[in-house]
């Protein structure tokens, strides 16, 4: 058996406040539990909701020294879905009505935890062989598994993977703050350690420190090494490129199923999904007080309203997309100008626009099975979900070549009747449009084409299982290292 734990600054169902959620809620799940014992650890925030805080067991508890004060630190334990769940508990550092704040805050919060998830494991009558760290809040794990714990017995040979999900979030402070904040040594804060810039970076030490860097696509782990997208972290990321891969995250195919979905309003499935689609567009146009045109192209996008998703692309050429047989629905929150934006295209093409800015995951499914292509022209996108579930409700992606988008979508090939979806590689405006337009003409001009990619889309398989093989096979040569090392240490006798 090989134990994993996974630490992760939030899980569903517990606390989501984006996708890394999902993937330390789902991802456990999809192992093979003969040969895998995969667990979870994150802090116990008070706004975990009460009915899994009345269901946690305590484990133990023990104080610890932090910036000069006696801290608690509570660890309880939950089993659920057959995963179990460990929660670090410190009211000091994980109260409060969300589980992120002000940065300096966060700084020290997650430095904390990083340093409890280590302290804790003594305490438990199971030890990881690896610890599977994402995104910079557990950053310093393996910082602190090289320094405070390394002489122990205990932490000998374990070993450590850090996961980038999203590498524009690092974790920056000021270098005269941070040893303070994070009760590391001046050792660690150098530009061949912590220092990025002039600035302290937890993230950076993941990079640096980490055994294995994985990110949540291939084309993303290429991506990340060159300027544009390394976020100032690309020469790190060179210079570890032989321990980095990417591999892409997936959805759980059971919550997003049209064939048993109860927020959509026919459920189907690849043998009834034309007459399923039509009747879920008829529901949602309805639903949005947009012309019940049957004929009419939509488009939807659900995401957050930011610079990030190429929304000044949409924005420069959306009359040109506002043509009279399409309709365009757009569901998120976000950056007030393109709220702004939207809300006046809505006003301006009634029956063609519908702009709703609020969070809904029903609306978003009835989005997803209703539409008939989803727009997701991102200027950067690790990984994306979005597009997976638009391909599981048989919705045409059209999407930007960068990250996980072009490693999912396959772009249509009309000369050999291939492809998920349409693609378009460069920053532009026109580009995208061509790319809408060319989705269009063979939505109505090829329709048994289209019809054939509709079934394609929803052939892919893009759940958990693909992604926990591939997760698996990571931890398997890590271990495997691992064992390798400890038996070498035996032979030598030391």
């Amino acid at each position: 058996m090989k134990n994993i734990l996974l630490a992760s600054s939030e899980c569903v169902p517990f606390v989501k406040t984006g996708g890394l959620a999902d993937v330390a809620g789902a991802l456990p799940k999809y192992f093979d539990k003969r040969r895998y014992d995969v667990r979870v650890i994150l802090p116990n925030y008070s706004v975990i909701p009460e009915v899994y805080q009345q269901q946690m067991e305590y484990v133990t508890h023990f104080y610890t020294g932090w910036n000069f004060q006696d801290r608690y630190v509570g660890l309880l334990k939950l089993v659920l879905d057959g995963v179990t769940f460990y929660f670090i508990d410190c009211k000091d550092f994980f109260s409060g009505d969300k589980p992120y704040g002000d940065i300096r805050g966060d700084i020290e919060k997650f430095a904390f935890f990083s340093r409890q998830v280590l302290s804790v494991l003594p305490h438990l009558d199971w030890k990881p062989d690896i610890i599977h760290c994402n995104d910079w809040q557990t950053g310093l794990i393996p910082v602190y598994l090289n320094d405070s714990f390394q002489g122990d017995v205990f932490y000998h040979q374990m070993k450590t993977i850090f996961t980038i999900h999203n590498l524009k979030f690092q974790g920056i402070w000021s270098l005269e703050e941070m040893p303070r904040l994070t009760g590391l040594s001046e050792y660690y804060f150098t530009s061949d350690k912590l220092e990025a810039y002039g600035d302290g970076n937890m993230l950076k030490g993941g990079l640096i420190y980490a055994d294995r860097i994985t990110t949540v696509s291939d084309t993303y782990a290429e991506e990340i090494k060159m300027p544009f997208y390394g976020e100032k972290m690309d020469g790190v990321l060179r210079a570890r490129e032989n321990v980095l891969s990417g591999i892409v995250n997936g959805i759980d195919v059971n919550f997003y199923n049209p064939k048993t979905d109860a927020d959509i309003a026919s459920h189907y499935d690849v043998r009834t999904v034309y007459k399923g689609k039509a009747e879920n567009k008829k529901a949602l146009q309805k639903e949005l007080g947009l012309k019940e045109d049957p004929n009419s192209f939509m488009i939807g996008i659900c995401s957050r309203l930011t610079d990030q998703k190429g929304l000044d692309l949409v924005d420069y050429v959306m009359d040109e997309i506002c043509a009279p047989d399409v309709q365009f629905v757009i569901l998120g929150t976000g950056d007030p100008k393109y709220e702004a934006m939207f809300r006046s295209y809505a006003d301006r093409y009634p029956d063609r626009v519908s702009a709703n800015f609020f969070y809904s995951e029903s609306l978003s499914h009835r989005i997803y099975a209703g539409c008939d292509a989803y727009l997701m022209p991102s200027l950067f996108e690790p990984c994306g979900l979005s597009q997976l579930m638009a391909l599981r409700y048989g919705t045409i992606p059209i999407v930007r070549e960068t990250g996980g988008l072009k490693d999912t979508v396959q772009p249509y090939n009309e000369y050999t009747d291939e492809g998920t979806g349409f693609s378009f590689a460069n920053i532009n405006a026109h580009e995208m449009l061509n790319c809408i337009n060319t989705a269009k003409s063979v939505y109505y001009n090829h329709r048994d084409a289209w019809d054939r990619m509709v079934l394609r889309a929803m052939n892919q398989d893009y759940s958990w299982k693909a992604s926990a093989k591939k997760y698996g096979k990571l931890y398997d040569e890590l271990i495997d290292e691992k064992r390798a090392t400890e038996k070498e240490f035996k032979k030598e006798g030391k």
